[in-house]
């Protein structure tokens, strides 16, 4: 049944009828906005759900953990929607469109993403709220009216983002020249760590470090967009991304440095990355190369970038950088000769000592530098 509250608006009433007997326990207030989110009321059991979906209850159990849900056991918590889900799902499979095992990925990779946004926003909007709106309400009540409002624009523009991401990778993957690199592709990584992180955690009040975090999330992600790489992941004092070229990372890790360097309030900041083959899995970059820039991460001075030595080959071999500043002079001179431009590089590459690292072997860091002054930000 239903009953009304100081509003003047209806919401369930949960009662150990049997029906509703999902609610038992729960907050009113908090199966209003489930269903106010997902449109439907609770109808299905699991069982009724897959059966209804036409899969079996083992696959469906699959796809609901995939998708970071919790076992509900017989309960009566599923919706319509629900059911409409587990079929589109099991309809890919059946027409060969995916597999089994690529429609679970699909289910996690999708569960995983979402999670985390729907988290980041609820927080926001709750922390945003400083005073409510009528007397006596609390931050709590306060959060239907504002889920009301936002909730169709928020799924309007995330289906935007989603279809701009999902145009900009298949762009990227149609001009690959093998088909094997759809999956080992060779690409720069780069990670960006925040110097001294651990002594901050013991010296800040959390809500500062929280802004702290999130000021340096907000200022990666922005140049990391803006040169064209790809924020990969944060990791509250790192950040990890990836670009096609070698140029394209160094201009960004060298822009993060001089960007973290002019703010007096951030921590400094320290590089490493590496040119290879990477794995791509579900959004996440593996191998042998993503290792390699963690580790030289670890060893890299403050306000410093460290490559490893692909990397600086591919800077030299497109020109971005001099093998040393005699080959610089030496052509130099020769286009002077000519009556020629001189080769214009943007970088600077320093060899280090070569010293051993854990589970890698032997290495051979370069201190990547601006050879010339950086170009005004756009």
């Amino acid at each position: 049944m239903a009953v009304t509250d100081r509003k003047g608006q209806q919401r369930v009433s949960v009662d150990d009828s049997g029906a509703d007997a999902q609610g038992d326990g729960e907050d009113p207030l908090a199966l209003r906005l489930e269903q106010l989110i997902l449109g439907a009321e609770r109808r299905y059991t699991p069982f009724q759900a897959a059966r209804s979906a036409g899969v079996t209850m083992e696959l469906a159990t699959r796809f609901w953990r995939a998708m970071g849900f919790a076992d509900v056991g017989q309960a009566k918590a599923l919706t319509e929607a629900d059911v409409l889900a587990l079929r589109r799902l099991a309809g890919l499979v059946e027409a060969g469109l995916l597999s089994e095992a690529m429609a679970v990925q699909v289910a996690r990779s999708t569960g995983q993403t979402t999670a985390r946004l729907a988290e980041w926003q609820i927080d926001s909007f709750l922390e945003g709220l400083t005073e409510p709106p009528e007397p006596g309400m609390t931050r709590t009540e306060v959060t239907y009216p504002i889920v009301e409002l936002l909730l169709p624009e928020l799924e309007e523009f995330l289906v935007y983002v989603w279809r701009r991401q999902l145009a900009a990778s298949a762009g990227r993957v149609v001009q690959e020249a093998d088909d094997e690199e759809m999956v080992d592709r060779r690409l720069a990584v780069a990670f960006a760590d925040l110097v001294g992180f651990t002594r901050l955690t013991r010296r800040m009040e959390e809500e500062e470090l929280g802004e702290l975090v999130e000021a340096f999330e907000t200022t990666a992600a922005d140049l990391v967009a803006a040169r064209g790489g790809r924020l990969i992941k944060t990791l509250g004092d790192e950040v990890l991304y990836a670009a096609d070229d070698a140029g394209t990372a160094a201009e960004i890790a060298l822009r993060l440095i001089e960007t973290m360097a002019n703010d007096e309030t951030m921590p400094e900041l320290r590089v490493g990355m590496a040119f290879g083959t990477v794995t791509t899995r579900m959004g996440d970059v593996f191998g042998t190369t993503v290792n390699l820039a963690s580790r030289l991460t670890s060893i890299a001075p403050r306000d410093a970038v460290l490559v490893d030595a692909d990397f600086a080959q591919e800077l030299i071999r497109t020109g971005d950088a001099p093998a040393s500043e005699a080959a610089a002079a030496e052509a130099a001179a020769a286009a002077e000769k000519e009556g020629e431009e001189p080769p214009s590089y943007r970088f600077a590459l320093q060899p280090m000592w070569q010293r051993p690292v854990r589970g890698l072997g032997v290495v051979e860091p370069w201190l990547l530098n601006r050879r010339t002054p950086a170009p005004a930000s756009d």
